[in-house]
């Protein structure tokens, strides 16, 4: 299954590059948490400071387990608060919520 959100960055060039040089090779256990979900590829785009998630899953994959697994994992809730503190919510997300699942409108 496809899926694919957005999200905004803070509006600063030098916080959008340190976000981006995080991404360059993210943590080893960020990788292993993502791909034990389910996950099986992932993208993030940006332009200006919009960013733009294309997420790959396979047939184990659910959001509310991986919801469940971030919550219990110290290492990735200390990845959340790092990357929270260079993202900002779009004006249409619900209190608390990052990344904003798009709705698909045209497929080739």
């Amino acid at each position: 299954m496809r899926y694919c959100f957005a999200l905004d960055l803070i509006d600063d060039p030098t916080q959008i590059a340190e976000y981006e040089e995080y991404h360059k090779q993210i943590r080893p256990e960020i990788e292993a948490s993502i791909r034990k979900s389910g996950i099986t590829e992932m993208e993030i785009y940006r332009i200006g400071n919009r960013l733009f998630m294309i997420m790959e899953t396979d047939e184990t994959f659910s959001f509310e387990a991986k919801a469940a697994a971030d919550a219990a994992n110290p290492k990735v809730q200390e990845w959340e608060n790092l990357m929270w503190t260079y993202q900002q919510a779009l004006p249409m997300a619900k209190p608390g919520e990052k990344w904003v699942l798009m709705k698909g409108i045209f497929k080739m």
